[in-house]
């Protein structure tokens, strides 16, 4: 995982027709937003909240 501000990156599951989200790191959690449009709004997420998300999305696959 990338150090905090840098790149956004995609899921190494992400599906390739590009209705995915991109993240990265920033201090204290995550920020996360639509790869379709790099103007998108941006959502932050602390770090326990990150990981209530990431648990929440593999429960679904």
């Amino acid at each position: 995982m990338p150090a905090p501000g840098t790149e956004w990156f995609k899921s190494s599951h992400s599906m390739q027709n590009g209705d995915c989200v991109e993240a990265r790191r920033v201090r204290n959690g995550m920020e996360i937003r639509d790869s379709k449009r790099a103007d998108s709004p941006r959502l932050r997420l602390g770090a326990d909240s990150w990981t209530v998300f990431l648990t929440g999305v593999r429960q679904e696959i």
